[in-house]
């Protein structure tokens, strides 16, 4: 009998939690941000958000070439950066910019939009829920 219930408690244990249903807020939520962050990575343009009677709220490419800058420089700081890829970098930054070193500079990424997508999404999560809500009060115009 011990043998069976070791059998059926392992079964139970090595089962994998129930899948968790997004509300169909954080799916609007994961689009504004994934089409934000296109925006701003793939397509240099600034984001901006205005909710109605408050102020505008921006994250400009500006902001996100110092976040990037302040990252790849803290990466060098930190030793975590195994060749001369600023130098690489500014070497070829007439041509095209060398692709080796930029990801060595940054770092890795599973992000869709790689390491640039990454410090995006930071920037702008804190103004994701204003979109929304921005979004909504456009709608009942």
């Amino acid at each position: 009998m011990n043998a069976a219930l070791k059998i059926c408690q392992a079964m139970y244990d090595a089962q994998l939690p129930p899948m968790v249903s997004e509300s169909s807020r954080e799916v609007a939520r994961a689009e504004w941000l994934y089409n934000a962050v296109e925006q701003l990575v793939r397509h240099r343009m600034d984001v901006k958000v205005q909710r109605r009677w408050h102020q505008a709220r921006v994250v400009t490419v500006a902001d996100l070439a110092l976040a990037v800058d302040e990252h790849a420089n803290n990466r060098l700081a930190d030793c975590e950066v195994n060749s001369p890829a600023l130098g690489w970098l500014l070497v070829t930054s007439d041509d095209k910019p060398d692709q080796n070193a930029v990801a060595e500079l940054l770092g890795p990424s599973d992000h869709p939009f790689g390491k640039l997508g990454e410090i995006a999404q930071a920037l702008l999560e804190p103004l994701a829920d204003d979109a929304l809500i921005a979004q909504a009060e456009d709608n009942e115009l």
